[in-house]
């Protein structure tokens, strides 16, 4: 599949994940067989980490791409100010579209992205978007959920294996709750200091005034631990209470009660 991919210059959306990581390795291994291009696409963002795009970069040069930064301003552009239920697949629609239209400009035929098995068991609406546009989704198409791509990108030695998933930052509001972007950067800045503390699988989710902590339930305790130093950071970022989520890190807690 990717052999036959990678018989003409191609573009990956690439985000410094796990999964797009993989991709990326794979479509430059087999591209280096056949004399093309592989191009790794990075979306410029509001809504991810401005550390995210550093890791990118790394992890491009490490694979062999030729990477590309892409500014992208969709908080307006996407219409997702509001944070509508739909806000993935419109926020997709728009990035990839951009992203399509770039690979276009650069010469490659192909944009490929990173959805894996195991995101079709969830809300993720953005799947919808991928193909409307006819990107292609080698790891979906290939079944691999993402304990087999983990692996693999481990055997390829690629950097992030291990890497926790990092999806963008409104997942950690509320439908319906005004994005801005200061909101996304407090809690770019929570999730930051509380990585910092050693914690892994970490997100901070917003409730108004309150600042809900998801994180495996093995670091809980060490959390609790410092729970001064971390109560007396959050508030300075604007949260009046500051609480633990006593069922630990759920990808898509945001999501509850709702369906693809």
């Amino acid at each position: 599949m990717m052999k036959g991919y990678a018989q003409q210059n191609v573009a990956v959306a690439f985000s410094g994940g796990v999964d797009s990581s993989l991709l990326l390795k794979m479509a430059v291994t087999y591209a280096k067989e056949q004399g093309t291009i592989v191009y790794g696409i990075t979306a410029d963002t509001e809504l991810h980490p401005a550390g995210d795009r550093k890791i990118a970069g790394k992890v491009a040069k490490e694979a062999g791409a030729e990477h590309i930064l892409l500014k992208i301003k969709e908080l307006k552009q996407a219409d997702i100010l509001q944070n509508p239920v739909d806000r993935c697949y419109r926020c997709k629609k728009y990035l990839f579209g951009e992203m399509k239209e770039k690979a276009e400009r650069l010469g490659a035929a192909i944009l490929m992205e990173g959805t894996n098995a195991d995101d079709l068991l969830v809300y993720r609406p953005g799947i919808r978007a991928v193909e409307e546009l006819g990107i292609k989704s080698p790891l979906k198409e290939a079944g691999l959920t993402k304990t087999e791509v983990r692996k693999l990108a481990s055997q390829y030695g690629i950097s992030v294996a291990d890497r926790p998933s990092a999806p963008c930052l409104a997942t950690r509001f509320p439908y319906g709750e005004t994005l801005t972007p200061l909101k996304l950067k407090h809690v770019e800045q929570g999730e930051a200091f509380l990585r910092a503390l050693g914690l892994y699988n970490i997100r901070l989710r917003v409730h108004g005034e309150i600042a809900r902590i998801e994180v495996d339930e093995d670091y809980m305790a060490g959390l609790l631990e410092k729970k001064r130093e971390v109560a007396a950071y959050l508030k300075e970022l604007g949260y009046s209470y500051i609480t633990l989520d006593l069922e630990g890190f759920r990808s898509g807690s945001m999501d509850i009660g709702i369906r693809n």
